[in-house]
């Protein structure tokens, strides 16, 4: 077989959370162009519509799913709507985060709940619900978002709170990769640095003293854009990568360096 074939994601199904925008829309565009049916599953159903319609230009079938990732009934009944669709799911890229810049000592404990329910939580969650059907088929490959900041603690934002959560996804990947190995299911996770995105834009515009430490940490001086992380998403979901499980994949312009 011709190594780039290995790369084809042609008739697979992916489902990728929180991808209406952002990280998660820049893959599930980069496994639609890989030739992947793709479902864009996210709380904002209209983005998560809309982001759909996008990536049926690509020839491939589309669903769009409302869903709170961090309710596990929402979650069943996505895997659910996906299987009346699509009868399988080969790829899960669990994508959906969030973060809050406060010192650990001014931390609300409802706030430290709330991103972890959605960072960690919630990969729990998707991976157990999808990879019951994974068993099932006896296949599947799951490629979770955490965040070099579940190796290293980035300066000088305090962020205890998704700094732990990202770093539980990094455990939860490995240890999923463990059981789920004799499956034929793999588990990996990207694990990126700064990222210039709709999130994070006004950050890097207003040229802020952070933003300046950021870059100067960072040796080749910029924020990365999430189409760089495209070529990594499909290598992880497809063939390419078949030898590769509990890996954790950092890509961060040399930050962690």
């Amino acid at each position: 077989m011709n190594i780039m074939d290995k790369f084809s994601l042609k008739n697979k199904v992916s489902v990728v959370t929180g991808g209406a925008i952002g990280l998660g829309k820049a893959m599930a565009t980069a496994l639609a162009q890989a030739g992947s049916h793709i479902v864009i599953a996210d709380m904002n159903l209209e983005g998560a519509q809309q982001t759909a319609n996008e990536l049926r230009e690509q020839g491939v079938e589309t669903l769009a799913v409302q869903v709170d990732v961090t309710n596990e009934r929402q979650v069943d009944e996505m895997v659910e709507a996906v299987l009346r669709k699509f009868d399988k799911i080969d790829v899960l890229f669990n994508n959906a985060g969030i973060c809050q810049h406060v010192k650990a000592e001014e931390m609300s404990y409802e706030d430290w709940n709330k991103i972890m329910n959605v960072n960690l939580n919630s990969v729990f969650l998707v991976s157990k619900a999808v990879g019951k059907v994974m068993i099932r088929q006896n296949q599947g490959n799951i490629i979770n978002i955490s965040s070099m900041t579940g190796v290293i603690v980035p300066i000088p934002q305090c962020q205890v709170a998704y700094n732990a959560s990202k770093a539980g996804v990094i455990m939860l990947t490995k240890s999923l990769a463990f059981e789920w190995a004799q499956h034929n299911i793999r588990v990996n996770t990207i694990a990126p640095g700064f990222m210039k995105t709709e999130l994070t834009r006004p950050f890097f515009e207003g040229n802020s003293a952070m933003t300046e430490s950021w870059l100067d940490l960072t040796p080749m001086k910029r924020p990365g854009v999430p189409e760089e992380l495209g070529g990594l998403a499909v290598y992880l979901a497809s063939d390419a990568s078949s030898f590769a499980t509990g890996g954790v994949f950092v890509i961060d312009g040399g930050y962690t360096i």
